[in-house]
């Protein structure tokens, strides 16, 4: 008797929920959405989508060297790690994904680990990152060859680190090899490519040549009517340095800074360990 009467009383209730939802269906009720859960492989603007491991995650960090402080912008940042990881080292991290339901996984996945993170629904060829200290990226190579002139035009220092795919001819700083995935870093140079009138304090002008392939260098020093090979010429972001031969077996080492206007400034030292302050202007 008393099964039959628990079997009566569970049919009760089962009737009494079908009940609601036919009312709630009958009423335009929306039954509550089931969590966006992205697949692996799944199609995507110009990329499928497969997730950066979490030990190729911690490496391009590190090879960027992102801190609290750094500005990073993860360019197709699908469910947002890469951005979060930054964000939980104390950087200011924005994320840039085509796909509006991996922008709010990745909204959502921030708020649950407690990082405060902007995720922004967006075409990253049509958006403005040109405030970021370093720009991660999982892509194509077609796609990061695309970039790379937005990249090479933005700020000298610029750290760039992309996972398994590389910039086309522009050679990297760095290659790391993890569990055999690869890791790419690369620092964007100042341009200095051209003819410099080089004027060191209490000396005559002289001519500098520099010819430039990305952080690559080539050039020559014209010096009381010599002409001479640079030697060791370097660039890393907007730092640089090159020596010219002085004298009987001596040289005159440079370490500047450049920047936007076509200016060099810095400090000369001389073969005798005399330092003195030069400044280079780009004709």
């Amino acid at each position: 008797m008393n099964l039959l009467r628990r079997n009566l009383a569970a049919g009760a209730a089962a009737g009494i929920v079908l009940g609601l939802l036919g009312a709630c269906a009958q009423l335009g009720v929306a039954a509550e959405p089931r969590p966006y859960n992205p697949m692996r492989g799944q199609a995507g603007k110009d990329v499928v989508w497969i997730p950066t491991p979490d030990n190729v995650v911690v490496r391009m960090l590190d090879m960027a060297q992102v801190t609290a402080g750094d500005t990073l912008v993860d360019l197709g940042s699908g469910d947002g790690k890469i951005a979060i990881a930054a964000a939980k080292r104390g950087a200011r991290a924005r994320g840039i994904e085509y796909n509006p339901d991996m922008v709010e996984l990745s909204r959502r996945s921030a708020k649950e680990q407690g990082v405060d993170v902007e995720f922004v629904q967006g075409d990253i060829f049509e958006s403005n990152f040109t405030d970021a200290d370093v720009v991660t990226l999982y892509l194509l190579p077609e796609l990061n060859e695309r970039l790379r002139p937005v990249l090479l035009e933005m700020k000298p220092g610029t750290r760039v680190a992309s996972h398994e795919f590389d910039m086309g001819d522009w050679k990297p700083d760095r290659l790391d090899i993890v569990d055999g995935r690869h890791a790419y870093f690369w620092v964007v140079p100042a341009r200095i490519g051209g003819v410099w009138s080089v004027r060191i304090e209490g000396e005559p002008a002289f001519e500098v040549r520099i010819e430039q392939q990305y952080q690559t260098l080539d050039g020559h020093a014209a010096r009381g009517g010599t002409r001479v090979a640079l030697q060791e010429p370097q660039v890393r972001g907007a730092a640089v340095a090159f020596r010219v031969p002085h004298g009987a077996g001596g040289v005159v080492r440079f370490d500047a800074t450049a920047d936007h206007r076509g200016r060099m400034s810095g400090t000369a030292t001389l073969p005798d360990g005399q330092r003195k302050p030069f400044v280079a202007e780009r004709s």
